[in-house]
């Protein structure tokens, strides 16, 4: 059996796999082991348990547990609740005012967790309910909250950048500065989208009436921001202490959980059941990302193997005979297509080491390609037919928002992120710049 073949039956069986329903990982998982015993006999079976030790000694995945529970945190005592409430009042007299307000509050939830799923829980919970009751178009509702949680992976402290970092071997800090300005580059794209659309048909998203507008004085309104602004600095501060060196990446996420923790407390709102619930949450979390993570492992060692890159290399180069700018588009189209099956970490390890040789290859500079890496695959979260975010929406929102209004709420939001993705690609300095300035490269 040529190793083409052996290619081709590992990636449809772990199609197949995740067609029935089972776990990402242990679709991956399975296929990898089964294709190790077959391919290497009982010898094989040392490669899942290599795998599982791999993890184990990345230090740098400790930032990700201490990231996620500063995210969930914030969210459960109640202070990104506070981030939004500044938000509404002072961005609710415009039409579409809470929909602009929403992508704030996602950015800004997006730079204190680094996932999609905090972002979406809080806007599902928070965000979600408040438009409605508005008035607001339930497809402009879940529409932006979708692609203002997709943020959560692509601004800083993005937890697919430091597992981009870790495999691809790039410094974590120049990408997580290549990730903000794009991060910026879309908020604002979607926040002119959202305006001129309420603007033409305001039924879409209606001003606040002015009754509600006077109920807050200007001394609550500053109140509600000093409250908002609390999150942001707890950015900041962990942000700025990684930066300038008096950190390290791991200490950082640390600091940050810690903060989180302080705050929550001084706001005396550091109850058991936040606790309870924030620790669960980030354990569930953090043990998928690892499992996850272990069977993407020990697939790509295989798939690497069998001479899986060389065998793309050629395909692309030699076989189809494309030049480096039309292979960049078609490992991106392929992004886009296995994201609708497979979450952004299994993914990222299984591919990850197949591209990111090739594009360095093509003289494209890595820490560029992550970011490419990260804007297609919040695309692909919310492509169907199995977009993560969709299927995602479709689990918090209410029973009067269906499945078809979440796919067809996403479809001009997609088409803003594939303009954003082109402009990313076709000026690499608004990802490059920043770190180049700080690292002096």
């Amino acid at each position: 059996m040529s190793n083409e073949l052996v290619a081709l039956l590992m990636l449809g069986g772990m199609l197949v796999l995740l067609f029935t329903g089972q776990r990402v990982f242990g679709a991956i998982g399975f296929v990898a082991a089964a294709a190790a015993v077959g391919l290497y006999g009982t010898g094989g079976n040392q490669m899942p348990f290599n795998a599982a030790m791999t993890v184990l000694n990345w230090y740098p995945l400790v930032t990700l547990p201490m990231f996620i529970y500063m995210g969930y945190m914030l969210s459960e005592s109640g202070i990104s609740g506070d981030l939004y409430r500044m938000f509404h009042v002072w961005a609710g007299p415009l039409r579409g005012g809470l929909g602009m307000g929403t992508i704030g509050v996602m950015l800004a939830v997006s730079a204190m967790n680094g996932l999609s799923v905090a972002g979406m829980a809080i806007g599902a919970s928070i965000a979600l309910p408040e438009m409605l009751r508005r008035g607001y178009d339930k497809l402009m509702i879940t529409g932006t909250i979708q692609a203002g949680s997709s943020l959560g992976i692509l601004v800083p402290p993005s937890v697919v950048l430091v597992l981009y970092g870790i495999i691809a071997k790039q410094p974590i800090g120049q990408l997580w500065l290549a990730g903000i300005v794009p991060g910026l580059l879309l908020a604002g794209l979607f926040v002119l989208y959202i305006g001129v659309r309420c603007w033409l048909q305001p039924h879409l998203g209606p001003a606040l009436p002015e009754r509600e507008r006077a109920e807050y004085s200007w001394a609550d309104k500053l109140r509600l921001l000093r409250a908002g602004i609390m999150p942001l600095a707890i950015f900041a501060t962990m942000m700025g202490l990684f930066f300038t060196g008096v950190t390290s990446l791991v200490e950082s996420s640390a600091v940050g959980a810690a903060a989180a923790t302080i705050v929550a407390a001084v706001k005396r709102r550091l109850t058991w059941k936040v606790t309870e619930n924030t620790i669960r949450n980030t354990l569930s979390i953090s043990c998928m990302f690892l499992w996850v993570i272990t069977a993407a492992l020990c697939f790509g060692a295989v798939f690497d193997g069998i001479g899986a890159k060389y065998a793309i290399q050629s395909i692309f180069l030699e076989g189809w005979g494309l030049g480096p700018w039309e292979t960049l588009i078609m490992m991106q189209l392929s992004f886009i297509v296995l994201g609708m099956f497979l979450d952004d970490t299994a993914m990222l390890v299984i591919v990850a080491p197949l591209y990111v040789p090739l594009a360095v290859r093509l003289g494209f500079d890595p820490v560029w390609y992550g970011v490419l890496y990260t804007i297609t695959c919040q695309i692909a979260y919310m492509t169907p037919p199995f977009g993560y975010n969709l299927f995602l929406m479709k689990a918090m929102a209410p029973n009067e928002v269906g499945l078809r209004d979440i796919y067809l709420s996403i479809i001009p939001f997609v088409f803003i992120m594939v303009i954003g993705l082109a402009i990313v690609m076709a000026f690499p300095q608004l990802s490059l710049w920043l770190p180049a300035q700080v690292y002096g490269d």
